[in-house]
């Protein structure tokens, strides 16, 4: 048996000394429980009362400890002429080692005390074989049954308290979770339109202005400061837009316009007349294909790619085609772009990577694949070709 170093709990100390003097009012008072036993003095009651007492300090701390302890007190109890303190302590006792004491302390004491009082209901009646006997175990199951049961069904209730706090702390997690999955997902859905819609303005402006500064020629800085404006002007209004989609309700939002296929052949207008000055010669090859609309997500994803590799070509790709392939069927949307893979002259806009990062994310949540890299095409050399494949029916992808 173990006995903790901890004190008292104030609870603890408050039940002791209201015990204690209780029973020693009682003592004082004459008022005893039984009379006619083996140890007659008077003073010998106060023995196993103050044992009691002490034993309800360690009620929390060593419950186990205390209920053997308070037992064998009690037991001494009957000896002498016997307190009520004493007795209404040790129900204590039995009610704090359920509660407070282990689970398999607290499933054994319950069926410990019912045979205690069975078998002493037995014994009496059969030692005295009067009714009076049964009084006995009313007593027994009074002192020592009736307050485990107390105590086991205060326990439940508590640990079910507790249950249910700790299921309320995990869905309040889980809640925050999703909400931060959710912001982070919108957040990353932002920065991709936000990339996409206003990288390609950016790129054609920084490779003309470069090319203005550095050639000494009025008709080449004058085109150059052409395409600068109308990408100026375009990527303003793309910025408005997204401004305005973020500051709309979600029922007004619905309502504005994303780009889609149709619009395919403007942006691939507007890509080649940026690229011209750089040797790059941009076309759309739509290979047809079984028609019908195709989902909005679809749509915008497939716009983006082109758009995000188009302007990936006027960053990096070499003088040459560029060939904007799309295939359809029943259940795929194939995206092609392809253009020359190598080292060209001229200035460069850097790249950050984020463009790819931006693809493959669309593509993940619409469940196709992507592929972007280096192919071999014989004696034509190679090519950075960007190759994805879009579901087209709305029960493959997470909108």
């Amino acid at each position: 048996m173990f006995i903790s170093t901890r004190p008292p709990h104030r609870h603890d100390v408050l039940i002791a000394a209201v015990g204690l003097s209780g029973g020693l009012l009682l003592w004082l008072a004459g008022l005893h429980t039984q009379g006619g036993r083996l140890v007659e003095a008077h003073w010998a009651a106060l023995v196993p009362l103050t044992a009691t007492a002490a034993l309800e300090l360690l009620r929390r701390s060593a419950p186990q400890t205390a209920l053997v302890l308070g037992t064998l007190a009690l037991i001494a109890d009957q000896f002498t002429s016997g307190s009520l303190a004493t007795v209404l302590m040790f129900t204590d006792l039995v009610y704090a080692a359920v509660v407070y004491g282990t689970p398999a302390a607290a499933r054994r004491i319950p069926v410990t005390t019912l045979l205690v009082t069975a078998a002493s209901t037995l014994g009496f009646l059969a030692w005295f074989r009067t009714a009076d006997a049964l009084l006995i175990g009313v007593v027994t199951g009074l002192v020592s049954f009736g307050p485990a049961i107390t105590g086991v069904s205060v326990r439940n209730h508590r640990e079910a308290a507790e249950a249910a706090r700790l299921r309320a702390d995990q869905t309040a997690l889980l809640a925050e979770m999703d909400r931060v999955q959710a912001v982070t997902a919108e957040r990353s859905r932002m920065a991709r339109e936000l990339h996409d819609m206003v990288a390609n303005h950016l790129s054609a402006i920084a490779i003309h202005s470069t090319a203005a500064l550095s050639i000494d020629d009025p008709a080449t800085s004058r085109d150059a400061l052409g395409v600068i404006r109308r990408n100026s002007v375009d990527g303003l209004a793309e910025m408005r837009r997204l401004i305005g989609l973020l500051r709309r309700s979600g029922a007004d939002s619905s309502q504005s316009a994303a780009p889609t296929l149709a619009s395919l052949d403007v942006l691939v207008g507007q890509a080649a007349a940026g690229a011209a000055s750089t040797g790059l010669t941009v076309t759309l090859d739509d290979g047809g294909g079984e028609a019908g609309s195709l989902p909005a997500p679809v749509e915008l994803a497939a716009y983006r790619i082109v758009q995000e590799s188009l302007t990936n070509a006027l960053k990096h790709a070499a003088p040459g085609p560029v060939t904007v392939r799309l295939g359809r069927s029943r259940e795929l949307l194939t995206v092609e772009v392809g253009s020359v893979f190598g080292d060209r002259p001229g200035p460069r806009a850097p790249g950050s990577g984020a463009g790819l990062v931006g693809m493959r994310e669309r593509v993940a949540l619409l469940g196709g694949t992507i592929t972007a890299g280096p192919v071999a095409r014989g004696e034509d050399g190679g090519i950075w070709l960007v190759r994805a494949e879009l579901p087209v029916e709305e029960g493959v992808y997470r909108p």
